[in-house]
Protein backbone atom coordinates (compact mmCIF):
# COMPACT_ATOMS: atom_id res chain seq x y z
CA UNK A 1 0.00 0.00 0.00
CA UNK A 2 1.05 3.38 -0.66
CA UNK A 3 0.57 6.04 2.13
CA UNK A 4 0.53 9.60 0.92
CA UNK A 5 2.17 11.60 3.48
CA UNK A 6 2.31 15.11 3.32
CA UNK A 7 4.59 18.09 5.51
CA UNK A 8 3.35 21.10 6.45
CA UNK A 9 5.84 23.17 7.87
CA UNK A 10 5.93 25.91 9.63
CA UNK A 11 6.96 28.08 12.57
CA UNK A 12 3.39 28.02 14.25
CA UNK A 13 3.81 30.87 16.47
CA UNK A 14 1.17 30.20 17.39
CA UNK A 15 -1.14 27.83 15.30
CA UNK A 16 -4.12 30.17 14.06
CA UNK A 17 -7.18 28.96 12.70
CA UNK A 18 -5.92 29.51 9.47
CA UNK A 19 -3.27 26.43 9.85
CA UNK A 20 -5.77 24.25 11.09
CA UNK A 21 -8.13 25.14 8.46
CA UNK A 22 -5.38 24.00 5.90
CA UNK A 23 -4.32 20.66 8.09
CA UNK A 24 -7.99 19.61 8.32
CA UNK A 25 -8.44 19.79 4.21
CA UNK A 26 -5.28 18.29 3.54
CA UNK A 27 -6.29 15.44 6.23
CA UNK A 28 -8.99 14.86 3.63
CA UNK A 29 -6.75 14.60 1.32
CA UNK A 30 -3.37 12.62 2.23
CA UNK A 31 -3.59 9.70 4.14
CA UNK A 32 -0.79 11.20 7.04
CA UNK A 33 -0.08 14.92 7.27
CA UNK A 34 2.92 15.78 9.77
CA UNK A 35 3.06 19.38 10.82
CA UNK A 36 6.41 20.06 11.39
CA UNK A 37 7.14 22.55 13.59
CA UNK A 38 10.22 24.42 12.88
CA UNK A 39 12.49 25.58 15.67
CA UNK A 40 13.70 28.75 13.83
CA UNK A 41 15.72 30.50 16.66
CA UNK A 42 16.64 32.97 13.98
CA UNK A 43 13.15 34.39 14.08
CA UNK A 44 12.92 34.37 17.78
CA UNK A 45 9.92 32.84 18.20
CA UNK A 46 7.42 34.10 21.30
CA UNK A 47 6.72 30.56 22.45
CA UNK A 48 9.50 27.46 22.76
CA UNK A 49 8.99 24.61 20.32
CA UNK A 50 8.07 22.73 22.58
CA UNK A 51 5.08 25.18 23.59
CA UNK A 52 4.20 25.49 19.87
CA UNK A 53 4.62 21.96 19.45
CA UNK A 54 2.06 21.26 22.26
CA UNK A 55 -0.36 23.96 21.15
CA UNK A 56 -0.54 22.26 17.63
CA UNK A 57 -1.28 19.05 19.30
CA UNK A 58 -4.20 20.39 21.20
CA UNK A 59 -5.71 22.32 17.97
CA UNK A 60 -5.40 19.34 16.07
CA UNK A 61 -5.59 16.37 18.28
CA UNK A 62 -9.15 15.68 16.88
CA UNK A 63 -7.94 15.29 13.26
CA UNK A 64 -7.63 12.06 12.23
CA UNK A 65 -4.06 11.10 9.86
CA UNK A 66 -2.25 14.25 11.77
CA UNK A 67 1.06 13.60 13.91
CA UNK A 68 2.65 17.09 15.35
CA UNK A 69 6.53 16.49 15.20
CA UNK A 70 9.13 19.49 15.79
CA UNK A 71 12.36 19.57 14.36
CA UNK A 72 15.71 21.45 13.33
CA UNK A 73 17.52 22.24 10.38
CA UNK A 74 17.09 21.70 6.95
CA UNK A 75 13.50 21.06 5.62
CA UNK A 76 14.53 18.37 3.21
CA UNK A 77 16.32 16.21 5.73
CA UNK A 78 13.15 16.38 8.19
CA UNK A 79 11.59 15.07 4.82
CA UNK A 80 13.83 12.54 3.98
CA UNK A 81 13.55 10.87 7.69
CA UNK A 82 9.58 11.18 7.22
CA UNK A 83 10.31 9.19 3.78
CA UNK A 84 7.78 11.78 1.47
CA UNK A 85 8.38 14.11 -0.83
CA UNK A 86 4.97 16.11 -0.54
CA UNK A 87 5.16 19.37 0.82
CA UNK A 88 1.82 21.59 1.80
CA UNK A 89 2.44 25.38 1.67
CA UNK A 90 -0.58 27.90 2.33
CA UNK A 91 -1.39 30.79 -0.16
CA UNK A 92 -3.25 33.63 1.18
CA UNK A 93 -2.57 36.24 -0.83
CA UNK A 94 -0.82 37.11 -4.30
CA UNK A 95 1.83 38.28 -2.03
CA UNK A 96 3.01 35.01 -0.21
CA UNK A 97 3.03 33.41 -3.56
CA UNK A 98 5.91 35.03 -4.97
CA UNK A 99 7.93 33.68 -1.59
CA UNK A 100 6.42 30.58 -1.42
CA UNK A 101 7.36 30.02 -5.14
CA UNK A 102 11.08 30.78 -4.13
CA UNK A 103 10.71 28.36 -1.43
CA UNK A 104 8.96 25.51 -3.82
CA UNK A 105 12.09 25.98 -6.09
CA UNK A 106 14.83 26.34 -3.86
CA UNK A 107 13.50 23.05 -1.79
CA UNK A 108 13.22 21.36 -5.51
CA UNK A 109 17.21 22.46 -6.50
CA UNK A 110 17.92 20.61 -3.13
CA UNK A 111 16.01 17.60 -4.07
CA UNK A 112 14.20 16.89 -7.35
CA UNK A 113 11.96 14.28 -6.25
CA UNK A 114 10.24 17.13 -3.53
CA UNK A 115 6.59 18.55 -4.96
CA UNK A 116 4.84 21.11 -3.36
CA UNK A 117 1.39 21.94 -3.02
CA UNK A 118 -0.37 25.06 -2.54
CA UNK A 119 -3.32 25.42 -0.54
CA UNK A 120 -5.57 28.47 0.38
CA UNK A 121 -7.35 28.82 3.39
CA UNK A 122 -11.46 29.04 3.57
CA UNK A 123 -12.19 32.81 3.10
CA UNK A 124 -12.87 33.83 6.67
CA UNK A 125 -9.27 32.40 7.23
CA UNK A 126 -7.37 33.94 4.42
CA UNK A 127 -6.19 37.31 6.69
CA UNK A 128 -5.63 35.73 9.50
CA UNK A 129 -1.58 35.39 10.23
CA UNK A 130 0.12 34.39 13.53
CA UNK A 131 2.07 37.32 13.64
CA UNK A 132 -0.99 39.84 13.72
CA UNK A 133 -2.36 37.72 16.26
CA UNK A 134 0.91 37.93 18.30
CA UNK A 135 0.11 41.63 18.13
CA UNK A 136 -3.55 41.84 19.21
CA UNK A 137 -2.96 39.00 22.25
CA UNK A 138 0.13 41.40 23.15
CA UNK A 139 -2.04 44.41 23.07
CA UNK A 140 -4.41 42.54 25.42
CA UNK A 141 -6.92 42.49 22.31
CA UNK A 142 -9.22 39.34 21.96
CA UNK A 143 -7.53 36.36 19.38
CA UNK A 144 -10.41 33.96 20.56
CA UNK A 145 -11.57 34.14 17.13
CA UNK A 146 -8.40 33.68 15.25
CA UNK A 147 -7.49 30.80 17.22
CA UNK A 148 -7.96 27.41 19.47
CA UNK A 149 -8.87 27.77 22.67
CA UNK A 150 -5.97 26.80 24.37
CA UNK A 151 -4.13 28.60 22.29
CA UNK A 152 -5.68 31.78 23.29
CA UNK A 153 -5.00 31.08 26.97
CA UNK A 154 -1.44 30.57 26.24
CA UNK A 155 -1.34 34.03 24.13
CA UNK A 156 -3.17 35.62 27.40
CA UNK A 157 -0.60 33.96 30.30
CA UNK A 158 2.11 35.07 28.00
CA UNK A 159 1.45 38.61 27.70
CA UNK A 160 -0.75 39.36 30.77
CA UNK A 161 2.25 38.01 32.60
Amino acid sequence: MNVRKIIYPGTFDPITRGHEDLVRRAARIFDQVVVAVADSANKAPCFSLAERVDMARAALADVPGVQVVGFSGLLIQFMAEQQTNLLLRGLRAVSDFEYEFQLAGMNRSQNPEIETVFLTPSEQYMFISASIVREIARLKGDVRQFVNPVVAERLAARFNA
